[in-house]
């Protein structure tokens, strides 16, 4: 049925047990995963309180960020590997997670997209949003939420 998955993932408990049933659901229906880690940072040309950030603090922020998200992607590498699913992994700095989720999917031809919910409400749903939501919205593939 599904033939590459995509599990984006935060590094949260949440994103990593949705993680390991995404894996799962690819080993049980023979699927290859692709793993994804969206990360923003700050704009050099941004004045922050009439200071302007340094485009090497930019830089230095980009890298740090880049490897929280290789930590993760090697997590989810070592759990594919243990499943015997083939899975590769995606560190992007993007504006936006579920643009950069929905865009990855496309050009890595996943048919699937396979995430978790942080379940918020009220008020924390409303300040922070939702990029599952966003991704539902968005998504021209099937997303499965795992709760």
């Amino acid at each position: 049925m599904f033939r590459h998955v995509l599990i984006p993932t935060d590094g949260s408990p949440v994103s990593n047990k949705a993680a390991r049933a995404g894996i799962r659901f690819a080993r049980e229906t023979g699927a290859r995963v692709t793993g994804y880690y969206a990360f923003d940072t700050l704009r050099a040309n941004v004045n922050y309180g009439g200071y302007r950030v340094s485009e090497k603090v930019v830089e230095e922020i980009d890298r740090r960020a880049r490897l929280v998200g290789q930590k993760h992607l090697d997590a989810m590498t070592k759990l594919a590997k243990s499943a015997r699913v083939r899975f590769q992994g995606v560190c992007d700095k993007t504006g936006d997670a579920d643009d950069g989720i929905i865009a990855t999917a496309r050009k890595r031809k996943c048919d699937v997209i396979f995430m978790a919910s942080h379940g918020r409400s009220g008020l924390s749903k409303l300040m922070m949003g939702s990029i599952t939501q966003k991704v539902l919205a968005h998504s021209k593939i099937p997303v499965l939420v795992y709760r």
